[in-house]
């Protein structure tokens, strides 16, 4: 029997063709120098790390070496000696495994990712930083990559299933990560039984086949919501409790204002100040006041929570506020940004409670136009909390007679005409505002929000779409100033200043293109000529497109056409805003980059120099990829619950539209609830279909039927799998 030694199977000779030996002998040979690409080696010491023991296999691999050496696919290094061949050519880059077996590395030295064969990852688990050489092309093929060694590990936690069977520990983890399982080297603390869900801390990889690891927690029984939302929060690195001393130092924090910090700031406490949330809110970290003026102006007061008042750089609460960089949103949970004590008390613009707030005042006229403006720290004391629906009502019936069944309270009430007034006031200015947006050519998705209503056990009862209504749009526009003119007064004084920004870059050309080419089969267009016209023609497309057939594929493809927004310092406009200045200022208790664009205003209202700039360009890096991994973990917890709703649902027949296209089959979501689910190419009804990728679609080979993006269809739902996150349907067919 074979045996491994060094990562090689022992080589026998007996049996083997001679072209067949030759090939194995080589092929060994350069995986050992690729292993080691610095080390030289005798032909004595090569026998020895292959296994080879035999005369005639020690003979073959001295030829071996001379032919590899002859070829310049090795050095000789001294007579006798021979080491890898010198590659000026590497390159550092990210590993990403598809969960197939197949890798890719990431690399900006590369237009193309490159593949990674499995027995090439050089024990790096995906996402990390590898060091590697690329493969000279052959044909048409994509450039191959192997590994050589581990730059940096981006995690060292994973979760996965605990696997025990006869006295050895084993844990799974995703095939996205390492297609290898970890061995657990220790008995753990706690109680563990086979198939827990845990996390674990890679301690180790030795000249073994699977990697070492102790469990650090047991998240529980797999499929239940809770050791899924925990799970969902370790995949991704994102903590879900605070260290006893953060918690301790937020908890030394003095609730009461001080006299003296109150006599430094603009007093807001006799002005009329409201906030408006959604109805399960917690933190408030927004409020609105109002002033009517004379001669038809009015003033609003931007009200955040002066968060950087509480939180000094330097301290436990900052580092792991930074650190943490964001809130995170699941379906059942937040896990703040901010201990309890600040983000729920201390910072939470309550109603008829004094607060310290940093605020954006603006002088206004109906149409919107600024009159005047200024920025500083306040006090306010909010008089009253409206839920989204209670603001939507007076919007809507222009009276402040609230009906019990949408009250906060479950009573009916009347609302102050004052109040009443200053909402409409609000609503009509915040509509021009928003008019002045789209004329300057800010893009307009209408946005839809899933939501879950959880019985006591947090299982789903109902999954349903809530879309933004004029309520949502007033507090929206708002802050959109704030952010907007905040960012703007800081740029205009010098455009060298150190500043942080929330940026969107211009669409992708070819996505663009791409779109272009797909709208025009159903007979629209784009103006392409310049940013401007772009953005007028794409939002004329999204209003044309309204309740068409084709809405969702052209929602879809224009979507995904769009770049992401990011923080940096340097500044280069909001696309999709159509602002040339664009910062986040107005949510400090679940924002890290809010509080330092706080710090920032506060620096240079006070009349210092701007800050080096290389100090602040790696922290909103850092924001910027903490707020992608939160933004995947929301969506990876609605998903979870959607199929833990589905679930009970195997059999039933839904509407939905095809949502995604891909070789391996369509996915299908479900009208009304977006619930999303695949259909494979072997499950197509009437015929054998083929992929279309130019036109993101599925067509018959006998019938030229077609499924495509965007296209009604009914579907049956055949399996629901929770804690893979995955559903299966059957495709029935179109629908009309």
């Amino acid at each position: 029997m074979d045996k491994c030694l060094g990562g090689y199977r022992n080589i026998t000779f007996a049996d083997m063709g001679k072209k067949k030996k030759t090939l194995s002998v080589k092929k060994n040979i350069l995986n050992l120098f690729d292993q080691y690409p610095i080390q030289t080696f005798t032909y004595k010491q090569i026998a020895a790390r292959l296994g080879v023991t035999d005369p005639s296999g020690r003979n073959h691999i001295i030829k071996s070496l001379k032919k590899l050496a002859d070829q310049k696919l090795i050095d000789q290094h001294t007579r006798g000696s021979y080491k890898a061949k010198s590659r000026k050519k590497q390159h550092e880059g990210t590993l990403d495994l598809s969960g197939k077996g197949v890798g890719y590395i990431i690399c900006e030295n590369f237009e193309e990712d490159l593949i990674v064969a499995s027995n090439q990852f050089h024990k790096a688990f995906s996402g990390d930083t590898v060091r590697f050489y690329v493969y000279p092309a052959r044909g048409k093929k994509r450039k191959e990559a192997k590994i050589l060694d581990v730059v940096s590990r981006k995690r060292t936690q994973f979760v996965g299933t605990l696997q025990k069977k006869n006295g050895t520990s084993f844990v799974r983890v995703s095939p996205k990560i390492t297609s290898v399982d970890f061995y657990i080297d220790a008995e753990p603390k706690m109680k563990t039984q086979d198939g827990d869900r845990v996390l674990i801390s890679f301690t180790s990889w030795k000249e073994t086949k699977s990697p070492q690891a102790k469990i650090e927690e047991v998240l529980g029984v797999p499929g239940e919501a809770d050791t899924e939302m925990h799970t969902i929060l370790a995949e991704y690195g994102l903590p879900y409790k605070f260290d006893e001393h953060v918690e301790a130092e937020a908890n030394q924090i003095d609730v009461h204002l001080n006299e003296k910090e109150i006599s430094r700031r603009l007093d807001y406490r006799d002005v009329l100040t409201f906030t408006i949330d959604p109805t399960d809110a917690k933190d408030f970290d927004d409020a609105l006041s109002f002033v009517p003026l004379e001669e038809g102006l009015f003033e609003v007061g931007v009200h955040i929570a002066d968060v950087s008042h509480y939180v000094k750089p330097g301290t436990l609460l900052d580092d792991e506020a930074y650190q943490r960089a964001t809130s995170v949103y699941l379906v059942d949970r937040v896990v703040p940004m901010l201990p309890e004590q600040l983000s729920n008390k201390v910072c939470s613009l309550r109603p008829n409670e004094e607060k310290f707030t940093f605020s954006a005042i603006f002088i206004l006229d109906a149409f919107g136009n600024i009159r005047d403006q200024k920025f500083g720290r306040t006090v306010i004391n909010s008089n009253h909390r409206f839920a989204y629906h209670e603001a939507q009502h007076i919007i809507e019936t222009k009276q402040g007679e609230i009906p019990a069944h949408i009250s906060l309270t479950n009573k009916t009430y009347t609302a102050d005409k004052s109040v009443v007034d200053a909402i409409l006031q609000l609503d009509k200015t915040a509509k021009k505002l928003r008019q002045k947006r789209m004329q300057s050519g800010a893009i307009s998705f209408d946005k839809e929000e899933v939501k879950f209503k959880l019985d006591e056990n947090q299982q789903p009862t109902e999954v349903f779409v809530k879309t933004s209504k004029e309520a949502n749009k007033l507090i929206e526009e708002y802050m959109l100033l704030a952010n907007k003119k905040v960012s703007e007064f800081i740029a205009k004084q010098d455009p060298n200043k150190t500043f942080v920004f929330r940026v969107h870059d211009e669409p992708d050309e070819a996505k663009l293109d791409q779109l272009k080419r797909v709208i025009g089969s159903f007979g629209y267009s784009l103006n392409l000529a310049s940013p401007e016209t772009t953005a007028h023609s794409i939002n004329k497309l999204l209003k044309d497109i309204r309740n068409k057939r084709e809405q969702n594929l052209i929602d879809t493809l224009t979507i995904r056409s769009m770049s992401k927004a990011t923080y940096t310092t340097q500044n280069i406009g909001h696309y999709g805003l159509a602002f040339d200045y664009y910062t986040h200022f107005t949510s400090p208790i679940r924002r890290y980059p809010d509080v330092v664009a706080h710090r920032l205003l506060q620096h240079y209202l006070d009349g210092n120099k701007p800050p080096k700039r290389e100090v602040y360009e790696p922290m909103m890096k850092h924001c910027s990829a903490m707020e992608i991994l939160a933004t995947k973990a929301e969506r990876d917890s609605i998903k979870f619950m959607q199929v833990k709703y589905m679930e009970g649902r195997i059999g039933e027949k839904f509407t939905g539209v095809i949502s995604g296209v891909v070789e391996r089959g369509i996915y299908v979501e479900i009208e009304g609830n977006k619930c999303e689910g695949m259909v494979r190419p072997q499950d197509f009804p009437g015929d054998y279909f083929l992929y279309d990728e130019m036109n993101y679609a599925f067509v018959g080979e006998k019938t030229k039927k077609t499924y495509q993006l965007g296209d009604r269809v009914m579907v049956q739902v055949e399996a629901a799998d929770p804690i893979k996150r995955h559903l299966d349907f059957l495709l029935l067919g179109h629908t009309e």
